[in-house]
């Protein structure tokens, strides 16, 4: 089966066998007898990964033990696992010099009792990649520097705008098996409240139509990112997106400094997966007791909407394109972080009232078909409804670097918030009446905060330091004093 966690020496030989029957070299497809000049390979692989994007392929191949003028099998005494470069294991030594950084493979395999090597090189994405500095290009069976042909380049960059990751290959030419084994097709049908077909046909027909599969050059199946991304058994499986699993962790405080309590690694796609997800993070976070109805219950010390809500908003927003990095979320004992990579499309202050955009449409409407999240809005004025409604901290929302992160606070009392809390609770409680056709007040804002109404200069207070902050302004300064009503700055 096509994996990255074990590619079996069947699948190998598939794949070889494919390869070296094409009637020759191709811009994405290289052979080689026995050339193993470190450097070259680094020219190579940015060459091959740059050209399988022009070609529209998830990756590139580099054979090694192959005549390259009559693809007879010569065999090779290459091995990349016991060759270094200085002191530098080979793969260290390439990976560092290349930018970005992709997750190239080598392989060796049996063929025909003549050992190969191969190596496969993902396609360039976002940036074309560059090997010490330099981009490399296949004209023919050639390489040559990027900068040598204007026109690929301005093509290649046209590519990397206009192809949306979820549409690119997450694993290209599965047999029909393989391809029912990698997903959790069930899971598809029950999601979407559809009928699961009783043959193979059926649903293969059925994923393709939504984008998750689509059909090969040479009649396979090519499992798009899309495809891996919500449904896969494994996520481990798919080189691409193995590193966007999302990771769970529970500190013993509120530092990072000390051992982690707990650590978990999602491998499920996001939609098979995403009720498991949530439901591990609820059930490992402490409890606070509520009185509810005179009755008192136990309930998680953060709402569990709100869990599920940025949960579903830092899978769904991230950038993709972002290497070496993934979701993340981080449970300490006064907070709780959820990170995604990449900066928000709109501005931080404004995720409560602006329509989402998403720089991942398709998947955020599949995510909304099957009920992870709402059709419109942006979840996050569920989030802090029920901040509000359990009297919690205002949530925060910030852009760190690269990445965005949210926050949810443990219970606190009004006397230990800061006045930056208050202010922000009180922006956050405008906008939410704002977007709700409600009015803010100091009624409401004492209600907010658990303010006593004989303290409602308290409530003012902070109003009026909101105010000063140019969050919030005074709807109507012709009013009596008494009836002042407020809305966001920006209404």
């Amino acid at each position: 089966m096509n994996t990255i966690a074990d590619r079996s020496q069947e699948y190998l030989y598939s794949l070889v066998s494919e390869l070296i029957s094409l009637p020759r070299e191709t811009e994405w497809l290289e052979f080689k007898k026995n050339n193993t000049n470190p450097k070259e390979i680094g020219e190579y692989i940015s060459a091959l990964s740059n050209s399988a994007a022009l070609a529209g392929k998830a990756n590139a191949y580099l054979i090694w033990g192959v005549d390259d003028a009559t693809h007879n099998i010569i065999g090779s005494e290459f091995d990349p696992k016991a060759q270094k470069q200085g002191n530098e294991e080979l793969e260290s030594w390439l990976l560092r010099l290349l930018s970005p950084k992709i997750a190239f493979e080598f392989f060796t395999l049996n063929y025909d009792g003549k050992k190969l090597v191969l190596l496969e090189v993902p396609s360039a994405y976002r940036h074309p990649v560059q090997f010490q500095n330099m981009e490399y290009i296949r004209v023919g069976s050639y390489k040559k520097p990027l900068k040598e042909f204007p026109e690929k380049e301005r093509t290649l960059w046209q590519v990397f705008d206009n192809t949306p990751f979820e549409s690119m290959n997450a694993m290209e030419n599965v047999n029909d098996e393989d391809v029912l084994q990698l997903l959790d097709y069930p899971s598809y049908f029950n999601l979407m409240n559809l009928a699961l077909p009783d043959n193979k046909l059926g649903i293969l027909s059925r994923l393709d139509r939504d984008h998750l599969i689509a059909v090969s050059e040479i009649g396979k199946w090519n499992i798009t990112n899309l495809g891996a991304l919500l449904f896969a058994n494994k996520l481990s499986d798919f080189s691409q997106i193995s590193r966007k699993a999302m990771r769970v962790i529970f500190y013993k405080d509120n530092t990072r400094i000390n051992d982690a309590h707990s650590e978990q690694t999602g491998n499920r796609g996001y939609a098979c997966g995403f009720e498991g997800l949530v439901s591990y993070i609820n059930n490992l976070l402490p409890s606070n007791e509520v009185l509810n109805q005179a009755l008192r219950k136990e309930v998680p010390i953060y709402p569990e909407r709100a869990v599920r809500e940025l949960v579903a908003n830092a899978l769904i927003h991230q950038d993709f394109f972002a290497s070496g990095t993934g979701p993340l979320i981080e449970v300490f004992s006064d907070r709780m972080e959820i990170t995604n990579p990449g900066v928000p499309l709109i501005e931080a202050e404004r995720f409560l009232d602006s329509p989402p955009q998403s720089r991942n449409e398709s998947l955020a409407s599949m995510m909304r078909r099957i009920g992870v999240c709402e059709e419109r809005g942006s979840g996050i004025d569920k989030v802090v409804w029920e901040t509000e409604h359990y009297q919690l901290p205002p949530p925060r929302f910030e852009v760190t670097n690269s990445n965005t992160r949210s926050i949810l606070f443990a219970p606190k009392d009004f006397s230990d918030m800061s006045k930056d809390d208050r202010i922000w609770a009180c922006y956050l409680h405008c906008s939410l009446k704002y977007v709700n056709h409600e009015d803010m007040n100091n009624t409401s804002m004492r209600q907010r905060l658990g303010i006593d109404e004989k303290n409602s200069a308290i409530a003012s207070r902070i109003i009026k330091a909101t105010v000063d902050a140019g969050l919030i302004r005074l709807f109507d300064k012709s009013a009596n004093r008494k009836a002042y009503r407020y809305v966001p700055s920006w209404a």
